[in-house]
């Protein structure tokens, strides 16, 4: 087994295509494809499943692969320690429903840990898509929300797809509004005062059940319904059509500028945020770091 093949193995999880790593590592597919198989073959296991469609981590690949990124890693840190050698690209993705405090442990992340050279993926996407990425590794951490409502349906899929569920924080209901909306001025609101006024969500294509939504109440009829696919969209929906989305009430002035007020929503349903990880692997430093930073600012946004 060589330190180069367990970098190859590392690099085709984070491409998601033999092809594509082969191209960033400068090296031909068949020869990528080939150094892949000898360590297979070397240390007895499947590290990848083969299909006509792609590959994808089997099993013991996952757990191989968490091995593999310690191995690495500690392999880096001596070199720099005794060789003065530059350190490698850092390599880190992250799926995530669409929350700004995702994305501000992913800037602080950077700030802080970012080296001269990473290569890392914020994915803002579909519920389900999350779960599939945690799963396959295609990221490292996933972060969505349960409720009392999909709970029954999301925790034994995660446990089907071998993957653990770590609280973050639970929240009240809030929605989100222009300062413009009559709305905004209000201590609280019921869901009879949002009746008439757009509702907005994000839509969950193919997977586009109750369960996978972002919001809770998704099973309550309304008059009006927009669905969307991307934050910044919805924000501008908000303040365009005096629409209305129901999330924690954590809210980022630097993110989503200070024209979008939170109110609390007067209902007994409580959100609970949390990261989605694989158990069959361990996360990288990396990862370790930004779940390090989204806790901070978390506990700041919540104090």
């Amino acid at each position: 087994m060589k330190l180069q093949q367990l970098k190859y193995v590392i690099e085709v999880v984070a491409c998601g295509s033999i092809n594509e790593a082969a191209r960033r590592l400068y090296i031909s597919q068949p020869s990528l494809s080939k150094a892949i198989k000898e360590l297979e073959r070397e240390i007895g296991i499947t590290i990848f499943t083969r299909t006509s469609t792609g590959i994808t981590l089997s099993t013991d690949g996952a757990e191989f692969l968490g091995y593999a990124r310690q191995v690495v890693e500690q392999a880096e840190l001596l070199e720099r320690r005794y060789f003065n050698t530059a350190p490698s690209e850092q390599l880190f993705s992250v799926s995530t429903q669409h929350y700004a405090f995702a994305v501000n442990a992913f800037v602080e992340m950077i700030k802080k840990h970012g080296e001269d050279k990473y290569q890392f993926t914020l994915r803002e996407t579909r519920t389900y898509e999350i779960i599939e990425d945690v799963k396959n590794l295609r990221s490292e951490i996933g972060i969505l929300y349960v409720s009392s409502f999909n709970e029954k349906v999301m925790m034994p899929l995660l446990k089907e797809r071998g993957l653990e569920f770590e609280v973050l924080f639970q929240a009240k209901p809030h929605i989100f509004v222009s300062t413009q909306n009559p709305l905004a001025k209000k201590s609280t609101v019921t869901l009879e005062e949002l009746e008439d006024f757009p509702r907005l969500t994000f839509e969950q294509g193919e997977y586009n059940s109750f369960y996978y939504s972002e919001e809770l109440f998704s099973t309550i009829p309304c008059k009006k319904s927009i669905q969307v696919s991307d934050r910044a969209t919805l924000f501008n929906l908000l303040i365009g059509l005096n629409g209305y989305t129901i999330s924690t009430g954590i809210l980022s002035e630097d993110l989503n500028g200070s024209h979008i007020v939170s109110v609390p929503l007067e209902e007994g349903e409580l959100i609970t945020v949390g990261c989605v990880v694989n158990k069959k692997t361990q996360l990288s430093r990396i990862a370790k770091l930004y779940l390090e930073e989204l806790k901070q600012i978390i506990d700041f946004y919540l104090r």
